[in-house]
């Protein structure tokens, strides 16, 4: 085979991307930098400069440096071997090699970031605060959002979709379009329903197919509202580093295997699709006892 120069080989797989494949912009420009940083390591840390000399070391040498050297993320290390797994078997496809040295090389394993929560008692003072500083007819309404991102774990845009006809106020629950445009039905509680009642009794109307929630220009509210409040009152009662709705959904789900429940039950109420979505709860609920035996227990 005649040696190919590593820069040429990555153009032609960049204008096949382009002008064949036709994937994105967004996704031409990912693949056109990571490829570009091995073009790189290649010349100037190894002195390779011809596809035929990529070999199953040198991509171990690479991987090794954007860890060590560069302190690159595990997530980003995947990607860009992606990109250059692309390459070597776009090089294959057109007989420019042989064999592919990425064959035998996996992905780093992804060290799943366990999410952060807050306590019942945070959750308790958030509901003060929210008396003490709103008017009472805005202040049922932050409730009535905070209990269902909480007390029903719903998502952020389950709740800007939610319409009045959605709640089933004889039987304790609600119907949630989730993700996929999936439909399931959430239970509410007793604590949470008392809110919810108390919300619809200040509303003007009560149309079925009307947005249970809405800005003071009268249209459906969006996920930007609701974020600025969660934010803004666990800012006085947390400090954790992210502040979002979804703390809330991650915060019921852990409170509740705490407590018990079945990890099914938790999997349907969440809507999750994958069980193992659901089980990184169970880690942080290990995760909340292990800090409790150390702090509490004299064999500790």
């Amino acid at each position: 085979m005649t040696a190919l120069k590593l820069s040429d080989v990555i153009s032609n797989y960049l204008s096949e991307l382009r002008n064949i494949r036709r994937v994105s912009s967004h996704t031409l420009t990912s693949y056109k930098k990571d490829l570009s940083q091995f073009l790189q390591f290649a010349n100037e840390k190894r002195k390779v400069n011809y596809l035929q000399n990529i070999s199953e070391k040198l991509i171990r040498n690479y991987i090794m440096f954007l860890n060590e050297e560069k302190e690159i993320s595990t997530g980003s290390i995947s990607r860009k071997l992606s990109a250059l797994r692309g390459l070597l078997n776009f090089s294959i496809r057109h007989d420019l090699i042989s064999e592919n040295p990425a064959l035998n090389i996996p992905n780093p394993k992804i060290k799943r970031k366990l999410p952060e929560i807050i306590s019942v008692n945070d959750y308790k003072e958030l509901f003060e605060d929210i008396e003490k500083k709103e008017e009472p007819g805005n202040a049922i309404k932050i409730k009535t959002i905070f209990e269902l991102l909480y007390g029903c774990a719903l998502r952020v845009s389950e709740v800007c979709s939610l319409n009045i006809g959605d709640i089933d106020f004889s039987r304790k629950t609600l119907k949630i379009f989730g993700k996929g445009s999936k439909t399931r039905i959430v239970p509410i509680g007793d604590l949470s329903m008392k809110i919810i009642k108390q919300y619809i009794k200040s509303l003007d109307t009560l149309n079925a197919n009307e947005a249970l929630f809405k800005t003071r220009t009268g249209k459906r509210i969006y996920p930007r509202i609701i974020y600025s409040y969660v934010h803004n009152y666990l800012s006085d009662v947390t400090d954790i580093n992210k502040k979002s709705p979804h703390i809330l959904r991650h915060s019921a789900a852990t409170h509740m295997l705490d407590n018990g429940a079945d990890l099914l039950a938790v999997k349907e109420l969440l809507g999750h699709k994958n069980l193992s979505t659901t089980q990184i709860y169970t880690h942080v609920s290990i995760e909340r006892l292990k800090k409790t035996y150390k702090n509490s227990h004299p064999k500790s």
